[in-house]
């Protein structure tokens, strides 16, 4: 065990966890939205500089679908950091790699296969364009599902579970519940990573750069927000059952005010009849609101 790891483990177990007595007004206006919709809504905000939260369902379990694409890079670039692997590493990619049926712009880019990418480019497709190929790719680059639980259970953070690859959640509908996270525990994963606990600052500014390019779902945390704002998300969606209820539309990310502090949001929706439309306006309209919070108080 290193140092650098030791003193990680003891910041986290000194770390307080600061809930603050909920916002009456903005725990309102978050409440007025979630309420009205034929869904269930999880919140969780957090202020990066001074660790006040504030949820609603914070502790419920909700399905990540890509959202769980952020942890695993972060599993990843901690291997960059611990020199196992290197940004600019060769990664052969088969036509096999490539599965049909399945969002994958890489697949689509290289449709034959038989290709290398370094890996810093591989992370960006999966992160910043959600490719479901590359996702799988990284995971056997890896070693599988439970090398990312590892990751993520040495932050002392419990409620984020990963036990399916994107192969396995393609084949049957309820396997996507089995990778679940609270809103709670995935905004308390963006704020050890913002404040620099779990990468260097190398890969931390790759995946923030990363994340900031992220050209999927645009219309939820971004959605309602000032044009130029900087958003650093991480997205996730589903499919629809028979009785079309959808069972994720998801947004994670971190939000830069005008006065370059920031705050953490998350918005996650389950068991949705709702339309895609109305989902991502919901998780704009959250947004909003805590954005004129935030401004309101500068």
């Amino acid at each position: 065990m290193t140092a650098k790891f030791l003193l990680l483990v003891i910041a986290l177990f000194l770390f307080t966890e600061k809930i603050y007595a909920q916002n009456s007004s903005l725990q309102q206006k978050i409440a007025h939205i979630c309420q009205s919709k034929h869904a269930v809504v999880g919140v969780a905000i957090m202020n990066l500089e001074t660790g006040d939260t504030l949820t609603y369902n914070g502790e419920k379990h909700f399905p990540m679908q890509s959202v769980f694409k952020l942890p695993l890079a972060l599993a990843i670039l901690s291997k960059v950091d611990n020199g196992i692997f290197s940004l600019d590493q060769s990664v052969f990619i088969s036509k096999n790699d490539l599965l049909p049926n399945t969002w994958s712009p890489l697949r689509e880019k290289y449709p034959d296969g038989n290709i290398h990418l370094p890996l810093s480019e591989l992370l960006q497709y999966t992160v910043a364009q959600s490719d479901n190929n590359g996702c799988d790719i990284l995971f056997g680059l890896i070693g599988g599902t439970g090398k990312v639980n590892t990751c993520i259970r040495q932050l002392r953070i419990k409620n984020i579970v990963i036990a399916a690859t994107e192969v396995e959640m393609h084949k049957e509908w309820n396997v996507q519940f089995s990778n679940w996270a609270t809103p709670y525990a995935m905004v308390k994963l963006l704020d050890i990573f913002y404040k620099g606990h779990i990468l260097s600052p190398k890969s931390r500014k790759f995946l923030l750069k990363t994340m900031e390019n992220t050209v999927t779902g645009t219309d939820k945390i971004k959605g309602l927000l000032p044009p130029g704002t900087i958003v650093a998300h991480k997205t996730g969606s589903s499919d629809r059952n028979a009785k079309g209820i959808k069972a994720a539309d998801n947004d994670a990310g971190i939000v830069t005010l005008p006065n370059g502090r920031h705050f953490a949001i998350v918005v996650f929706i389950t068991h949705s009849t709702e339309s895609d439309k109305t989902n991502a306006r919901t998780i704009a309209e959250i947004s909003r609101v805590v954005w004129d919070y935030f401004i309101s108080k500068s």
